[in-house]
């Protein structure tokens, strides 16, 4: 049985970091995977504000699992050199904020683009953040994302296969739903380079993005495969889900306010907390 290690992208709670742990630590997290913060985006934080992100994150116990990175969000087309100067940069953050990770792309291609015409490029690119990141004791995991040479399982497979050492996969269900790629057959065979999880939900019916337990990634299943290994294993929740403002207002109007998805939330952090309850509930449910 694993040691769930329980993470997020505590941004989607709303706020700047000092809300962002306070969300973190109600809902009983002990990691962050730093993305939206006080000043932008992680990927544009200089080591001196990475070093003051540092102390509070340590004041409030609260760790980093990985670095929430851009880094291969770019077209294959665009100038790469600017991108991985920046990207050198964020493997010294990752030292500075005490994590041996971070979260990598394989970049997006046009609609007419032909995945394999790029191959070539997109795998030096990816060896060349790889080799950059070992070599400062940070390991690249790559997530499968829509639209990116890495947007479905054989793709995915591709990459950490012929990468294999270099390179570990973050898997995330929800990205695949929306590339019609089916769960379980996914994860069983990626499950050897798989580092940790992003913890969304999707429906194929719709691309709706819902609560853990949700939609169609058999997260139950999913868990219980998650927990067959010994040791730590990072569950990182990703919500993506819906904020509508005005929902508060239309709560009196029940028949407006049925009209909206059943997974619509009035407050950033509202959907947090729902998005936090269903991962614990589908862990309860994983270890019956």
């Amino acid at each position: 049985m694993a040691e769930f290690i329980l993470s997020a992208f505590a941004d989607e709670a709303g706020g700047g970091i000092l809300e962002q742990v306070k969300a973190l630590r109600e809902n009983g997290f002990t990691h962050i995977e730093p993305r939206g913060l006080d000043h932008g985006n992680i990927s544009k934080y200089t080591p001196e504000m990475c070093k003051e992100l540092k102390k509070v994150l340590d004041n409030n116990g609260i760790k980093v699992s990985a670095i929430g990175s851009p880094f291969g969000k770019i077209n294959i087309k665009d100038d790469f050199e600017e991108h991985f100067e920046l990207f050198k940069v964020n493997i010294e953050n990752a030292n500075i904020l005490g994590t041996d990770k971070i979260r990598i792309f394989s970049f997006y291609f046009d609609e007419d683009d032909s995945y394999e015409e790029y191959r070539d490029e997109v795998f030096e690119r990816l060896e060349k953040f790889c080799d950059y990141a070992l070599a400062h004791g940070v390991w690249c995991c790559h997530e499968n994302e829509r639209g990116i040479y890495g947007d479905n399982d054989t793709r995915c497979l591709d990459i950490l296969k012929t990468l294999e050492g270099k390179i570990k996969g973050v898997f995330d269900p929800a990205n695949y739903i929306l590339c019609g790629v089916e769960i379980m057959p996914a994860y069983r065979m990626l499950e050897p380079y798989i580092e940790y999880m992003h913890v969304k939900d999707a429906r194929f019916s719709d691309g709706k993005i819902v609560p853990a337990g949700k939609g169609d990634s058999h997260y139950v299943e999913l868990i219980r495969e998650f927990d067959k290994k010994d040791g730590e294993r990072i569950l990182t929740l990703e919500p993506h889900l819906k904020v509508f403002k005005g929902l508060a207002e239309l709560e009196a109007d029940s028949g407006t306010a049925r009209k909206l998805d059943d997974y619509t939330y009035s407050t950033n952090r509202e959907a947090f907390d729902a998005a936090a309850d269903a991962l614990k509930e589908v862990i309860r449910l994983a270890r019956a």
